[in-house]
Order: structure tokens, then C-alpha cells, then sequence
């Protein structure tokens, strides 16, 4: 049996469980949004035991063989965000996950992905030291409250970009003139500047051995986010130098990341660099343009069945 946990409109998530019921593969998708219709019981000891029950339907978790993860945080659910802190929804919701994300990280199920395989992503800088551990090369940066390093940093490298330090999703912008009055404000917040570097994106999503590869042209500093900075941005399919994409299953592996969708950059004198990795790409934007059928390999790997034995561990928890 091969869990599917999220939301119904996450796109990945569908996508994934489309190609599952096209292979005939047995599926059990756990809706999110009904979190506070669903119950659980978590066993542990020489395996993770124990079931989920959801509108009269009863999962056994012993014969779960892969999970594919897309949860949103629960405390966003309307119900639990009305509830509030402290109120009874909030408790089983976020209980819930707790109960789930402990099995996934207990589960003997080949798992896409543990969470603790998705925490080094909250940290960039974290992350950064395990890319360049892995031969590729990282832009120059900066992470400063100094408004005058900033100016210094700005000065030594030219064209600077700024962007968040942890996981949560930013618009990475270009360090302009208009900013220099707001400099002020890294004071109260460590801010990331990095060396700007010239050249053509390519995302990568590396799903077991297997690499897919978009190459992006945009005239915007972030692709993803072309038409807020009044660009356009172009994906078609791409390919790597053998080298490149093999350091790009290697780093994935490595990261304990069985699916990962991975930034590169070439630049015009042919250097490759990595600004980061993401643990729960968002792939369906990618394959619609590329023809790539990245839910399909997903599907495949998921149908693979257990690739890592469970950790002992002793501890009954019930929701």
C-alpha cells in the first residue's frame, strides 16, 4: 500500500497520484483537510505499528510500502486557524502530524521525503556548506545586521542579490540604488546578499537515479516570479553534462533525498553553480513545459517499495 498525505490540490501530489492509479498501484490518500475527521494510533518497537482511519476507511501503517509527503501546516487548516492555540482542533490537527511525521521518520516505507531529510532546507546557509561539499560551486555571500558590509559587499562584487535564509519562500530581487535608504533595517533582521551570476538557470529534479532538467530563460532576476518583476520566463527541455548530473544524484543521495529539485546556473564561460535544493519540489510548472514525466518517475519509485530497515523505538501514541 502506498500512502499519499496532503491537501487534494496540491498539484504534485495529484499528479503523482494519477500516475500511481495509472500503474494499478494501491493507493491510500489521506485528505488534509480533513484532519479533524481523522484518527490515529502510532505503536512502535521493532517496527512502526499502528492505523489511520479517515470516513470509515482504516489504513494499516505496518503495510504502508512508500509514502509520498505533501502536507501543508496544519495549523493553517480554517478550522484549526479558527479554533485557535490552545483549542481542541488545534491540538488534534497538529497531534496528527506530529503522529505522522514521527511514523515517517520510524517507517521501515521507502518515504518521499523524511522530514529530517527536509530540515537542512530551513537553513540556506546550512545548506550551502553541504553543496559545496559536493564539488559544486556557490555564489559569494553575505549575511550581515551591517548596513556598511553591505555597501563593502556591494561595492567588491557589483551586481548583489538579496534573498531569505530560511526555507520559507522569498523573491530573490536585485540590490539596487532605491534600496540604499531601507540598509538601515538589516539591523533588526540578518539579511543574505549574494554575488549576482550571470547565465542560464537550469532546474534540475533528480527522482532516485534519474534526472530531468529544465533549462529556464527569463528576463527577470527570479524566474519563478517573471511577471511581478516585468519579465517573461521560457522553460524547455535541457540537458547536463554527464559529470553534472551525476554530482547532482550524488549530492540528492547524499541529502538522503530520494526526490529533489535542484537549482543550477551555467554561466556564459561554462562554470556551474548551485544556489540550493529544494526537498519537496513543486514539479508539475516544470513537466507541462518540458514533456518530462517527473510524476510518472515518482510513481515508479514509490511502487519500488522499501529502500531503508525501521529504527527500535518504544513509545505508544494515540490521536
Amino acid at each position: 500500500m502506498i500512502l499519499l498525505w496532503g491537501p487534494p490540490g496540491d498539484g504534485p501530489l495529484a499528479a503523482v497520484r494519477s500516475a500511481l492509479e495509472a500503474l494499478g498501484a494501491p493507493v491510500f490518500f489521506l485528505d488534509q483537510r480533513r484532519a479533524l475527521e481523522t484518527h490515529a494510533e502510532l505503536r512502535m518497537g521493532r517496527q512502526a505499528e499502528g492505523h489511520v482511519s479517515m470516513e470509515g476507511q482504516t489504513l494499516e501503517l505496518a503495510d504502508v510500502t512508500a509514502a509520498y509527503l505533501r502536507p501543508h501546516d496544519s495549523r493553517r487548516l480554517p478550522e484549526v486557524r479558527r479554533a485557535g492555540p490552545g483549542s481542541a482542533a488545534w491540538e488534534h490537527a497538529t497531534g496528527l502530524e506530529d503522529l505522522l511525521f514521527t511514523w515517517s521518520e520510524l517507517t521501515e516505507a521507502r518515504v518521499i521525503n523524511r522530514p529530517s531529510a527536509m530540515a537542512p532546507n530551513g537553513s540556506k546557509p546550512f545548506q550551502a556548506l553541504q553543496i559545496r561539499a559536493h564539488g559544486f560551486r556557490t555564489p559569494a555571500t553575505l549575511i550581515t545586521t551591517d548596513p556598511e558590509e553591505v555597501r563593502a559587499f556591494k561595492a567588491q562584487h557589483g551586481a548583489v542579490i538579496y534573498k531569505s535564509i530560511s526555507g520559507v519562500r522569498s523573491i530573490v530581487s536585485r540590490l539596487g540604488p532605491e534600496h540604499d535608504a531601507r540598509l538601515e533595517h538589516v539591523r533588526w533582521c540578518p539579511t543574505q546578499f549574494q554575488q549576482h551570476v550571470p547565465g542560464t538557470d537550469h532546474r534540475v529534479h533528480v527522482v532516485g537515479d534519474t534526472v530531468f532538467t529544465a533549462r529556464i530563460r527569463s528576463t527577470a532576476d527570479d524566474y519563478r516570479y517573471a511577471t511581478r518583476q516585468d519579465g517573461r520566463t521560457y522553460l524547455e527541455r535541457g540537458e547536463l553534462p554527464q559529470d553534472i548530473a551525476e554530482r547532482c544524484v550524488h549530492l540528492a543521495q547524499a541529502l538522503d533525498l530520494p526526490v529533489a529539485g535542484i537549482d543550477l546556473r551555467r554561466t556564459p564561460e561554462g562554470q556551474w553553480y548551485c544556489f540550493e535544493v529544494n526537498p519537496s519540489p513543486g514539479f508539475t510548472w516544470f513537466q507541462e513545459d518540458t514533456g518530462d514525466a517527473i510524476d510518472a518517475a515518482i510513481a515508479r519509485l514509490l511502487c519500488e517499495g522499501p529502500a531503508t530497515s525501521a529504527r527500535a523505538f518504544s513509545c505508544p501514541h494515540r490521536m
